[in-house]
């Protein structure tokens, strides 16, 4: 059944009149009456009587009138939520995103969203970059964003990736470390140094790109926390590669070096989506306030 069939009977009902519901509906009154006409074949019975000065409902036409109204009150709401997420009016935003990068770019990016589109709901999960992907292929999120150290590059397959940044990495060591007054350094100073890491495994941490330029990293001590990390190496018990997003972490009783540019492992950050498949307007929008906030992480001061 036609809705818009619905729409002429009820506008005819309302109005009592075929040529009020012409002028209403902006059709002919010819129009209006064939569609009336096809409402009365498709439902089997007569639903009005056509009078000198108007129009009367029929017992169908009254029992049929309330079921054309829920109807095409039903589908003006249906199609004013569809509107409302295409406006970003209402709706809701689920971000996943790796530590660091909760510590630094997506607050900004969920804050100016937030500000820009207050009808749409955003939750944020944090997680390792594998466990976020999963959630992004299973529905749980909408976009992750991940970085290529230790796991390596999202399968494009899979995902759709957006480049936000290239993050460098810094060494944190105690104010009392030997190398603590040095800008920067070299890796080959840090041989036979005690690292602390998130596993026993080199590859699996953020010394893999080192390990594979050929440095061997001495790992002791397996924190996987930040703050764990940072008391350790304040302590004295080793020292960390810190990726640059997290350095705002690193309390003041340590000291971030610098790498030299041709030690220095790099990791790309991407904003993944479920590839295939359409983006919804929040995420679309979303990406663009990543963008911005990942440019103002490189900003000079002051500009």
């Amino acid at each position: 059944m036609e809705t818009q069939l619905l729409e002429v009977f009820r506008t005819v009902a309302h109005l009592g009149s075929i040529t009020a519901a012409a002028r209403r509906l902006r059709f002919t009154q010819s129009a209006v009456s064939r569609q009336i006409a096809a409402l009365e074949a498709e439902v089997g019975a007569r639903l009005l009587d056509r009078l000198p000065r108007g129009i009367a409902l029929t017992e169908p036409g009254r029992a049929l009138l309330p079921h054309a109204e829920a109807v095409l009150d039903r589908l003006a709401v249906a199609r004013q939520a569809v509107g409302d997420l295409e406006s970003l009016a209402a709706g809701r935003l689920r971000v996943g995103a790796f530590a660091t990068a909760v510590a630094a770019v997506v607050p900004r990016a969920v804050t100016s969203f937030r500000a820009a589109f207050p009808g749409v709901t955003v939750s944020l999960v944090e997680g390792f970059s594998p466990a976020l992907l999963e959630r992004l292929a299973t529905g749980d999120a909408d976009l992750a964003i991940v970085s290529t150290a230790p796991a390596g590059l999202p399968d494009p397959g899979r995902f759709d990736l957006h480049h936000l940044l290239d993050e460098g990495m810094l060494v944190a060591v105690s104010r009392e470390h030997r190398l603590a007054g040095r800008g920067t350094i070299r890796l080959a100073e840090l041989a036979g140094e005690s690292f602390v890491a998130s596993s026993p495994r080199a590859a699996e941490t953020l010394l893999g790109g080192s390990a594979a330029a050929g440095f061997d990293p001495r790992i002791d001590i397996v924190v996987g926390e930040w703050t764990g990390k940072f008391g350790c190496v304040a302590a004295g018990l080793g020292v960390t590669l810190v990726p640059a997003l997290a350095a705002r972490m690193a309390p003041a009783d340590l000291v971030l070096l610098r790498l030299h540019p041709d030690d220095e492992p790099v990791r790309k950050i991407y904003a993944a989506t479920p590839a295939g498949r359409t983006r919804p307007p929040a995420v679309t929008h979303f990406l663009s306030h990543l963008d911005d906030a990942a440019r103002d992480l490189h900003r000079p001061a002051g500009n």
